[in-house]
């Protein structure tokens, strides 16, 4: 199975130009890395100004969180039932820029989330997002899922 960009746009909220990762690199039960070269698109929906300030590295990060949700409810075999409907980025902790810009960085965007931990209800992961063996920004984010309802049996 490919986990190109068509796999990532069938599996999560994002699509189209919102869509910003390209593919998944490799994964795990408690990783994933996802490449992205939309950094440099001038249509990048996040730019503002002309340019693609750092702190929009979180994005990249948090589409690969919704990534890692989907490959792992995939490997489970989770059903349209069980599945969170939708995740909420509820919290940042700990996010250090080590860059102003991302527009001007050349080499493709690695984004890598790693789960400390979680539920049904919350997880948290921890966050970075490179581009050669240049860390531009890193983190903590605390996801909360909007659950479906349960229905009566």
């Amino acid at each position: 199975m490919t986990l190109d960009r068509h796999w990532i746009e069938d599996h999560i909220p994002h699509q189209g130009r919102m869509c910003l990762l390209d593919e998944v690199l490799n994964w795990s039960s408690v990783r994933v890395q996802c490449r992205s070269s939309t950094h440099r698109a001038l249509s990048n929906p996040l730019r503002a100004k002309d340019r693609l300030a750092a702190v929009c590295g979180i994005e990249y990060a948090a589409q690969a969180m919704a990534v890692h949700g989907a490959l792992i409810a995939s490997r489970i075999g989770a059903s349209a039932r069980n599945v969170p409907v939708a995740g909420y980025l509820a919290s940042l902790r700990n996010v250090v820029l080590y860059a102003e810009r991302l527009d001007d960085v050349e080499a493709d965007l690695i984004a890598t989330v790693e789960l400390v931990r979680g539920d049904d209800r919350t997880v948290l992961y921890d966050f970075s997002v490179s581009a050669g063996k240049r860390t531009l920004l890193a983190g903590r984010a605390t996801i909360v899922f909007n659950s479906l309802p349960r229905t009566a049996e």
